[in-house]
């Protein structure tokens, strides 16, 4: 299943909402976040340019008798304290990172687990939606590493702004050369992100099984069964056989990418090289200073760099708002089953029973009826026991009762009053269930 380019980038729409997920979930470190990056961007340019002056003050110095240092140690000293204050900035991005990332996967953890508990049963039950589910439960936790790339990519772009004013001032070709150098890889990048993108969301199915059979293939829940019935080399079989075909079209992919990711980067590589000839001769031919050599070309080198970064974040943080894309998708499931507006209280002491009448239900996707044209009166207190063979329905009846199916025709009554006019959270909250196939909960 190809990804296309334009849906990559139409995936970039759900980055507001991300940015909105982040300022909510804790507005003062998402507040200093962006401020200490605001910082940081700026310092590359400050410190180049420092750089400079030291080395054009200290060629001038040599030519002087009874030269002053007083310049050249403010000079040494500024830059000092720009790499400080560099180093400390960066660990205060680095912590603010770290923790809101933590602070934003929980909050994306609790509210896809609440969602999820408002969903109909029905849809537990559909493969393509628990499809979707298992992809939204991964970037609960994937969604840390995109919130820095988001960042990172905001503080380089700012940085690269500052750094092309400053060779623009000097040379303005030389910009032209880093985009022209940095282009391919760009491309190729965007290209086997896609295809990445789609191996992995094609695979859902088949990861979701080797989650499945690595869990009961040591689990508590499974030992009794596994030893009993010789399952041991048949479950491992099958992890191995699916593993090793996700494995080889991974490989492929892999091998692929390696091998036109070193073309591209040894071709934008040349293209560098090529624009650090041209300023190289300018200053033998004495059209630029030394410290002018110095400061373009370590921002030449620093902008080579952090355009590269930027190209590739741009294909990663379009391929993660792809992966984004599947957990907005998952929130944006609504439940059929909801309660009314103003709906009903559960009666404080029921007075006369459950009705069923003409009750008929079949499950999404199965043409043969479970319950067909059934009618029946439980009155209050009264026991009753329902008995059939496997499939006959009585699971169904006790399931459309707590109302996690509605029934595709008639109605149930409580009191006299339809369950659908019942408040659904009081309704299942005073109704009790063990179902034959139980969880017990270890917590």
């Amino acid at each position: 299943m190809a990804i296309a380019f334009k849906e990559q980038v139409s995936a970039l729409r759900h980055l507001p909402e991300f940015f909105k997920l982040i300022w909510n979930t804790h507005p003062g470190m998402a507040i200093g976040n962006i401020g200490l990056r605001l910082v940081q961007s700026v310092i590359p340019l400050a410190t180049l340019y420092v750089a400079k002056e030291i080395i054009d003050e200290i060629i001038r110095l040599a030519e002087v008798k009874d030269a002053q240092f007083t310049y050249l140690w403010t000079l040494v000293a500024v830059e000092a304290i720009f790499a400080i204050v560099s180093d400390l900035i960066s660990r205060g991005i680095n912590l603010l990172d770290s923790l809101l990332g933590d602070l934003v996967s929980n909050r994306t953890s609790v509210e896809l687990m609440r969602h999820a508990a408002t969903l109909d049963l029905y849809q537990f039950e559909d493969s393509e939606f628990y499809d979707k589910l298992e992809r939204a439960r991964r970037q609960t936790t994937g969604r840390t590493v995109l919130m820095s790339q988001l960042l990172y990519q905001c503080q380089d772009i700012i940085t690269l702004l500052f750094l092309g004013a400053g060779i623009v001032l000097f040379n303005p070709w030389l910009i032209l050369i880093l985009i022209v150098a940095v282009i391919p890889s760009f491309l190729g990048e965007t290209h086997f992100n896609q295809e990445s993108y789609s191996l992995t969301r094609g695979w859902t199915p088949e990861r979701r099984e080797l989650d499945y059979l690595r869990y009961i293939g040591a689990s508590d829940q499974t030992a009794k069964e596994i030893k009993l019935f010789n399952l041991a080399d048949f479950l491992s079989n099958r992890f191995r056989e699916v593993s090793d075909r996700y494995y080889h079209a991974n490989r492929k992919l892999a091998i692929r990418r390696a091998g036109w990711g070193s073309l591209l980067t040894a071709f934008g590589t040349l293209s560098y090289y090529g624009a650090y000839v041209f300023i190289l001769v300018q200053a033998a031919g004495a059209v630029i200073t030394i410290g002018t050599l110095t400061f373009l070309s370590g921002s030449f080198n620093r902008m080579h760099g952090l355009l590269q970064g930027v190209m590739t974040r741009f294909s990663r943080i379009a391929e993660g708002a792809l992966y984004l894309q599947d957990l907005f998708d998952f929130f944006a499931i609504k439940p059929e089953i909801i309660s009314p507006p103003g709906g009903l209280p559960f009666p404080e002491k029921v007075q006369q029973g459950f009705t069923f009448e003409n009750v008929s239900f079949k499950y999404p996707g199965n043409a043969r009826w479970a319950i067909r044209n059934l009618s029946f009166h439980l009155n209050k207190g009264e026991k009753l026991a329902l008995v059939g063979e496997n499939g006959a329905g009585k699971t169904t009846l006790v399931k459309l009762l707590a109302r996690l199916y509605e029934p595709n025709e008639g109605r149930i009554l409580l009191d006299g009053v339809d369950i659908r006019n019942y408040d659904l959270e009081s309704l299942r909250r005073n109704i009790g269930v063990i179902f034959q196939d139980y969880v017990k909960f270890q917590l």
